[in-house]
Parts: structure tokens; C-alpha cells; sequence
């Protein structure tokens, strides 16, 4: 059966993907058009370039996710000289080696630019925090930017919706005011956009199908904040969660896999082997207990 499917946010969080992926292929359901955010726009993008899951798996497993870090070369020298880099390009990061990996991955499959899928077939999800705005690319870039969306390249996209902020730079695209737009994670205005392929009047074409990391929409945990980045960070996560937990309604929980993570953190670029593994078998066992009844 064809489905779409919406992929939420979640950073290294976001291996879990994998044994759901599994899960779903082996039911026999194959994805017509993929939505995400932040790293659920990276594992959207690369099953819309007709990776399977096995590849994904490979991928991903084998990647030392480290050497995506890349603050500038002077940190090295002078430490001190990261939190200017964090005041002044407002990242610690620039992000260019992550942008690259996904380049290759996608060239691998023959996907530069969006003129390379089907048209509609892939939605990502970015936050513009100049225009204030939560953007869907490539639907968005010509009336926003002016930019014609079959010369822009999905790497770069799922980039900017991956830029957690501080710890990756911002983007920059033009805007239509000749000013510069800043674009971050599409995390901090959407985590979740399960709605991205409904009509006006809520309608789909054919079944969507979500997949979020943590739990259910509505199931909220008291925050122990005892100082600054404790406080961004609870700042951050409402956001997140806010939009979104307005949005997915009863009804639409009931077509949502939901995997519960704990003790992962977001952000954690130096998880282990063992520690990936358990995010899969997670994965494919929510998938496999909902998929069960699904679709009812």
C-alpha cells in the first residue's frame, strides 16, 4: 500500500528510525511522498533518493558522527575564541561537513536539487527566525525568496533544518526585503509536520503515516531548570512541542508510531555502538506493535 510519511525532529535520537523503517517495509507499505524535520528531514530525504532501509542502516551505522563536528580550526588554539565565534555567527559549528555527507549520499543516488525528485515528493521543514516564519521548502522559496526551488539543492535544505541552534551557524538565504534571512532548525516552529500534506480542508490524498521519537502527544515531564542552559534548553523543547501538541488531535494520534527514548541526549555526537543499536530494536518494536492494527 502507498502512504506518505512524516518523520519528526530528534537528533542522534533519530537511529530508532531505522528499525521503524524496517518494520514498515517489511508490511508492505512504500512511501509516495516524505515530509521532516531536522533529522527526520535527513531520513526523509534519503528514502525519497530510493535508499532502503538496509542501506540506511548501513549509512548510518557506520558513520562517526564526530567528524560532522566542525567548529572553526582556531578553536583548537584558543579555546576561548569559540564563544565569540558563538556570540558573533551565533553557532559553534559551521555545519559544511554535515552539508557535504548529505551532498554525497544523495549525488550517490543521483539527487542534487529538488528538480531531481518528483515533484511534491519531499517537504522540509525550516525555521526563518528574520521573517519569523516557519517555511516549507521547496514549496515556499520562490514566493519567499525568489528562488526557483529546481536549482536549489536538497542538501542544503535538509542542512538548514537540521541547524540545531548554537550549536550549528545559521543559514543565510536573501529575502524579498534585500536583507539576509537566518534560517535554523525547522524544529523551533515545527517539530512534527504531520499536517504538511493535508488540504484546506484536512483532507490527504492516501493514508499518512508519522513517526515521532519520544511520547505521545499530551504527556508532558516537570523540568528540574537550575540555570541558564537548563532554561534554553526547557525553552527550546516548549517550543518544539507546542505548535505541534495543538495540532495532532486524537484522531491523528491514532495514525502515529511513537517511540519512546530516554537517556539520549539530543545533541550527543558521541553515542556508541551499543547505544545505537538499542535506538533501532526501540524503532522496530513500536513500529511493530502499531502496525499491527494499522491501518484501521
Amino acid at each position: 500500500m502507498k502512504i506518505d510519511g512524516v518523520f519528526s525532529g530528534g537528533g542522534v535520537k533519530s537511529y530508532a528510525f531505522i528499525g521503524a523503517l524496517k518494520k514498515i517495509e517489511e508490511n508492505n507499505l512504500s512511501f509516495e511522498r516524505l515530509a521532516g524535520t531536522s533529522a527526520g528531514a535527513i531520513l526523509a530525504a534519503l528514502i525519497a533518493a530510493n535508499y532502503t532501509a538496509e542501506e540506511i542502516e548501513h549509512i548510518l551505522s557506520s558513520l562517526d558522527l564526530k567528524k560532522l563536528l566542525d567548529a572553526p580550526k582556531i578553536t583548537q588554539y584558543i579555546p576561548f575564541s569559540k564563544w565569540l565565534f558563538l556570540y558573533f555567527r551565533m553557532g559553534l559549528n559551521k555545519g559544511e561537513k554535515l552539508e557535504q555527507w548529505l551532498y554525497e549520499q544523495l549525488a550517490s543516488k543521483g539527487i542534487y536539487t529538488f528538480n531531481d525528485l518528483q515533484d511534491g515528493y519531499l517537504k522540509v521543514v525550516v525555521s526563518d527566525i528574520s521573517l519569523g516564519k516557519l517555511i516549507v521548502i521547496p514549496d515556499d522559496l520562490k514566493r519567499v525568496y525568489q528562488i526557483d526551488p529546481n536549482h536549489f539543492p536538497v542538501s542544503k535544505a535538509v542542512r538548514m533544518s537540521a541547524g540545531f541552534p548554537y550549536f550549528f551557524m545559521p543559514k543565510r538565504l536573501p529575502n524579498q526585503s534585500k536583507e539576509k534571512s537566518l534560517i535554523v532548525d525547522g524544529g523551533l516552529l515545527s517539530n512534527f509536520p504531520l499536517w504538511v500534506f493535508e488540504n484546506d480542508s484536512g483532507q490527504s490524498k492516501r493514508p499518512i503515516l508519522g513517526v515521532k521519537l519520544s511520547g505521545e502527544m499530551g504527556t508532558h515531564h516537570s523540568r528540574n531548570i537550575k540555570n541558564a542552559y537548563d532554561m534554553f534548553s526547557a525553552l527550546f523543547s516548549t517550543m518544539k512541542q507546542a505548535h505541534d501538541a495543538r495540532y495532532v488531535s486524537k484522531s491523528k494520534q491514532s495514525n502515529i508510531i511513537f517511540i519512546p527514548v530516554k537517556d539520549v541526549n539530543t545533541m550527543n555526537f558521541q553515542i556508541d555502538d551499543a547505544t545505537k543499536e538499542k535506538l533501532i530494536k526501540a524503532g522496530y518494536q513500536s513500529a511493530e506493535d502499531f502496525l499491527a492494527y494499522w491501518p484501521t
